[in-house]
């Protein structure tokens, strides 16, 4: 039922036998590291039931108690699952001490193609299914040992990544498959051994599962759990992609267990051959820790120079620092008195310009009151002088207009010279009268200035006149003889004549009144203006006394901005000494921390202890759980487990020819220590 091939007693090597082949391996005496030579102890410990275990894989009955009622058939039956349960215990054994013992040869991470590795899980799976109950259910008989493995996640909630995990892998389909995953993440997390460990000691969740005389209810599982623990020296790189374990057949191979039989000739050169290469490997980790210790020396006491050398630069700092708070001390004081004075000073000025801005406000308001009343008295005036030019245009309009008059009583005079060419004694009366008119003219010249224009074009019109009388005269002598003839003519122009000269006479006597009124007016109008001029002359000299007024005020500002550019100097010069004094507490700050550096790298020095792969359950560094993705790795300098991230840095160190795996703190502390030294 369980698979297994019995074999027959003359091809099971004895245990001296076996004992004899373990001493002549030469590859087992190259072992250096400590945690090697303590599985190398667990491998002979176990190699004593090596024989015996294949013995008993071979018997076939063994004998009942004495004084035992029950019958034949359960007495057999019981007999029969005592030889299964030693069977399993004993090639349990072997393949956890085979499986050690070739990784630890190999040297490196297992794959899941590795055979030992291969037989391991087989071996346990059969352990697992010893004694399981059959589940009836509608689809039929269920008999899985991944029931038993699912309790792990209720009782350990450690166990629930791996748990979520297979349950989310889409190629395993039954429940042997999800069994054998949960077998590789638990050997990859190295809590194989505690997991079942949490399982056994619940053994009435396991009765469930389990028959009462099962490998699991019995003392031989507890005696498995415990050889599981030797496990965790190994590291295994399993991959769940890509594997079929659904199908996989579970049938244990006898032939990685037996082993042929050598001479003993051989075996005692193999012997000598394994003793002077351990005494070559011992001679040459003596020379390289000889080497280590003086490079080590030479380092401590470099450190213990730069420590005196440190401690002085720290006794010159502190002297520093209390001259520099001395000094800041009296700046302080210094500083305060400034203030203080800086503020009186600005007291009495805000005092003095608020007592002006009260004087500036009541002159101002009385000034704009001035200003209203110059407004408005402006405005009436221009109202006037709108109206007065009004008038003006009107005068000009009837200027214009008697002009216009007597252009048209010059065409009359015009029209009418033909008809008194003739007459002299008509030209001698229009003569006299254009004198009269011209003296007229004249008079009218002095009193109105404005007529002066149309009194020159009267004037060489009448030049025009004489010229066309002289002309008039030679046609005289011409005209005599129709002079007779026109007498009555003349008569009656006389008349019509002496009424146009009363018209005209009349509208000369209106145009006089008119400019003795407008020269009147002209008259008040200058009055006027001369006292609107002094007006102007009054406000002009308000005017400059407020500016005088203002330019004080804009005096006053310019103290004002001196004193604030004063006290904003004040303030730089404050500001700058605060940052020299942060500056020089970032100087000793740093000067800590690179004695603390030190006092660390010292500690790093004088010796660090290997952390077991138990103790560690979250990283050092960034305090995170370990788990299926995030894997557990050794610093090789410090000695402590860190994660991937917080170790990924490599670095050759004295005790190991090749770079290794450093953690970030060793990493900077050894960087900063070859920069020192190289310095």
């Amino acid at each position: 039922e369980e698979d297994f091939e019995i074999i027959d007693k003359k091809q099971l090597p004895d245990a001296a036998e076996l004992n004899n082949e373990e001493k002549a391996k030469p590859e087992e005496a190259r072992w250096s590291a400590p945690i090697l030579s303590l599985a190398r102890k667990a491998s002979e410990n176990l190699a004593l039931g090596y024989g015996s275990a294949l013995k008993s894989a071979s018997l076939v009955g063994l004998v009942s108690k004495p004084g035992s009622s029950d019958s034949p058939a359960k007495t057999s039956t019981r007999v029969h699952t005592m030889e299964e349960r030693a069977n399993l215990m004993n090639m349990m054994k072997l393949s956890i001490k085979i499986l050690i013992q070739s990784a630890l040869s190999l040297g490196r991470t297992l794959d899941s193609d590795f055979p030992p590795l291969q037989q391991f899980f087989v071996v346990l799976e059969h352990c697992l299914k010893h004694g399981l109950k059959v589940k009836k259910s509608f689809i039929g008989q269920n008999k899985s040992f991944f029931g038993p493995l699912e309790l792990v996640e209720k009782l350990c909630p450690e166990a629930s990544d791996i748990a979520t995990s297979v349950k989310n892998l889409p190629e395993l389909k039954t429940a042997v498959g999800r069994g054998r995953a949960w077998f590789y993440l638990a050997l990859m997390q190295k809590k194989l051994a505690d997991y079942l460990k949490v399982l056994l000691d619940h053994k009435h969740l396991l009765s469930e599962f389990y028959e009462p005389d099962a490998l699991m209810m019995e003392e031989e599982g507890a005696v498995i759990v415990g050889l599981l623990v030797g496990l965790n020296v190994i590291d295994a790189n399993l991959c769940l992609k890509g594997e079929d374990l659904d199908s996989q057949v579970g049938v244990i191979d006898f032939s990685l267990y037996l082993k042929e039989t050598q001479d003993s000739d051989g075996k005692q050169d193999g012997g000598i051959t394994a003793v002077l290469d351990q005494k070559h490997y011992v001679e040459e980790l003596n020379r390289h820790l000889s080497c280590t210790v003086a490079d080590l020396q030479n380092k401590i006491d470099c450190l213990e120079k730069t420590n005196s050398k440190l401690q002085e630069e720290l006794a010159a700092a502190t002297d520093r620092i209390g001259s520099l708070q001395e000094e800041q001390q009296q700046l302080k004081q210094q500083n305060e008195l400034i203030r203080e004075r800086s503020e009186k000073s600005v007291e009495v000025t805000k005092e003095d310009t608020k007592v002006e801005l009260d004087t500036y406000k009541q002159s101002r308001q009385g000034l704009d009151e001035m200003y209203s009343d110059v407004w408005k008295q402006l405005k009436e005036e221009k109202k006037i002088r709108l109206e007065l030019e009004k008038e003006l245009e009107l005068q000009i309009g009837m200027k214009t207009e008697m002009e216009i008059a007597m252009k048209l009583l010059e065409k009359d005079t015009h029209e009418k010279q033909d008809t008194l060419v003739a007459l002299r004694q008509q030209l001698e009366e229009v003569k006299a009268i254009n004198l009269q008119m011209f003296h007229k003219s004249q008079n009218a010249e002095c009193s109105l200035q404005e007529k002066t224009e149309a009194i020159s074009s009267f004037e060489g019109k009448t030049n025009e006149m004489m010229s066309s009388m002289k002309q008039m005269e030679k046609r005289l002598q011409q005209a005599e003889k129709a002079r007779q003839a026109a007498e009555e003519r003349c008569n009656k122009m006389k008349q019509e004549l002496a009424g146009k000269l009363n018209s005209c006479r009349q509208q000369m006597a209106q145009l006089d009144s008119k400019c003795s009124t407008l020269e009147k007016e002209l008259k008040s109008e200058k009055e006027q203006r001369q006292t609107l001029q002094k007006e102007l002359h009054q406000e002009k000299d308000a005017t400059t006394l407020l500016k005088t007024e203002l330019q004080q005020m804009e005096g006053l500002k310019k103290e004002l901005r001196k004193l604030q550019d004063e006290k904003q100097q004040l303030k730089k010069v404050r500001e700058e000494q605060e940052q020299a004094l942060q500056e020089m507490g970032l100087h000793l700050s740093q000067s800590k921390l690179k004695m603390e550096d030190i006092k660390e790298v010292n500690k790093a020095l004088k010796g660090h202890t290997w952390l077991k792969d138990d103790e560690a359950t979250h990283c050092k560094q960034c305090k995170k759980e370990f788990s299926i993705s995030r894997r557990k790795h050794h610093c090789r300098n410090c000695g402590d487990i860190f994660c991937n991230t917080c170790s990924s840095n490599e670095l050759a160190l004295p005790s190991y020819p090749k770079p290794v795996r450093v953690c970030d703190n060793c990493h900077t502390l050894l960087l900063q220590q070859c920069s020192s030294n190289s310095s």
